[in-house]
């Protein structure tokens, strides 16, 4: 995560330097730079999901060329829920930016939101661990049970989406 921001932060032109030193500017150019830094985060996650989409898309395919029909909509359930993932990690306000206007976020706070960020980014190795084993149980008999869990993975991303927003509204709560 912070990799992230420091690559955002290094890549800041000079005059954002220079300004970095005027007294209260700082605070500025940090919150850009950290939208900035989600922005890049989010479409990273974004493209990594993207990828296990299409594999499991080819998988649907090798199921209907194999005459596999009956787990083709069992798989579309895992697409479905990860598009929806896809979908809330690229339409979320970059940065806190929402939230940050209208709420105070503390460093603690956001170090706490990272970390929900690190989960997010760190779940796709789940489900593409998910992928593999529908891979490997493909004519076997536990092809189903393979992607039951690939479709439960693809829920656990969605629900640890829905509790970062939780935090981000709890906090907004008790500012309040």
């Amino acid at each position: 995560m912070s990799d992230i921001l420091g690559r955002v932060m290094e890549e800041q032109d000079p005059l954002r330097k220079l300004l970095g030193k005027i007294p209260g500017f700082k605070g500025y150019v940090d919150r850009v730079n950290r939208r900035s830094a989600d922005k890049l985060l989010r479409e990273t996650i974004a493209s990594r999901f993207e990828t296990l989409v299409q594999r499991i898309s080819a998988l649907q395919r090798d199921l209907v060329s194999q005459g596999g029909l009956r787990y083709v909509d069992d798989l579309e359930g895992a697409v479905v829920k990860l598009r929806t993932f896809i979908d809330r990690v690229r339409t979320a306000s970059y940065g806190y930016a929402g939230f940050f206007d209208a709420v105070k976020v503390n460093s603690e706070e956001l170090a706490l939101l990272y970390q929900y960020d690190l989960a997010l980014f760190e779940s796709s190795e789940a489900v593409e661990r998910a992928i593999d084993n529908v891979e490997a149980a493909l004519g076997t008999e536990g092809l189903g049970a393979a992607i039951r869990a690939l479709v439960g993975e693809s829920q656990k991303c969605i629900d640890a989406f829905d509790k970062r927003v939780q935090v981000i509204l709890q906090n907004q709560g008790e500012e309040a």
